[in-house]
């Protein structure tokens, strides 16, 4: 309880910083027909990243052209040095046109700002943070990286993918599903949404009960077939792992099925909610904490 208390009173400080890095990365940054937006927000994050220790960059080719993850890793409390790490990854191009601002800056500020915790207080397994590319040209940036992953047996604890996390709606009626599962959750679009393969259940069900904990509604969803039953729960970075085996899961705030300004021009910081972002980002730093 001594930790959720403190993580309750630097809200108000965690909910500028999220502020700062929105204004920074809410911009048009498409890598073809917005290169310049592109990459100003690469050098935004790794300069953010290269805070908390040396940041590693894993190059790609696509269409004839290289591209970059960037890539930070944390060490974990001493007593877990030899763990497999929990990989947490956002995505931080935009399709053309929008300035992407809950697809997905709220994905990466919070990357930004979970780096910036572990940094200070290392968690109980060393934490691999992700800036991923090409995620709206096909999970480019993701794809590749899993494959190296497993093309080099690496063992991953866990990935978690953050796709869109600042958008909430707690009018009746304002939150959608893909058929079949609007009689199992609510109808209100004002929680974050855990979406795992079947071997994160144990995750699932332990990281939904610390963000509701922290004062956010939160629901989780098994997606069995990695996913391919309900092709909405691969819609992000999570999926190339799930296709590899590893255990994955993505925490959203599920996209088009509750948010009208989907890769939109209208998809601003005006339209977000700052306190539910601000409290998906504690709810995770205190979750991650205790898997």
């Amino acid at each position: 309880m001594t930790d959720l208390l403190t993580h309750r009173s630097w809200d108000s400080s965690l909910k500028q910083r999220l502020q700062t890095h929105l204004h920074q990365l809410a911009r048009d940054r498409h890598p073809y027909l917005a290169s310049a937006g592109h990459f100003f927000v690469q050098q935004y994050i790794r300069q953010q990243l290269a805070q908390w220790g040396t940041v590693e960059i894993f190059k790609f080719e696509f269409q004839q052209k290289c591209y970059q993850n960037l890539i930070l890793n944390l060490p974990g409390q001493s007593s877990a040095a030899a763990r497999a790490p929990i990989l947490i990854g956002a995505h931080f191009d935009a399709v053309p046109g929008s300035p992407g601002a809950d697809d997905n800056a709220t994905g990466v500020a919070v990357l930004l700002e979970l780096a910036r915790s572990f940094a200070a207080r290392p968690a109980p397994y060393s934490i691999r943070l992700v800036a991923f590319d090409l995620e709206e040209m096909g999970l480019i940036g993701s794809d590749r990286y899993a494959a190296y992953l497993r093309q080099q047996n690496q063992p991953l604890r866990l990935m978690l993918s953050l796709e869109m996390l600042g958008y909430c709606d707690r009018t009746p009626n304002s939150q959608r599903y893909p058929a079949g599962l609007e009689r199992l959750y609510p109808n209100r679009g004002d929680f974050i949404g855990l979406i795992g393969n079947l071997k994160t259940i144990p995750d699932l069900i332990r990281l939904s009960r610390s963000i509701r904990q922290v004062g956010v509604p939160c629901e989780w969803l098994p997606a069995g077939n990695r996913g391919l039953i309900i092709p909405d729960t691969r819609s992000s970075d999570h999926a190339p792992f799930w296709d590899r085996g590893y255990r994955a899961l993505m925490v959203t705030d599920t996209a088009d099925l509750r948010n009208p300004h989907y890769h939109k021009e209208s998809d601003r910081l005006e339209t977000l909610d700052l306190n539910f972002l601000t409290g998906v980002c504690q709810g995770l730093d205190y979750g991650i904490r205790y898997l």
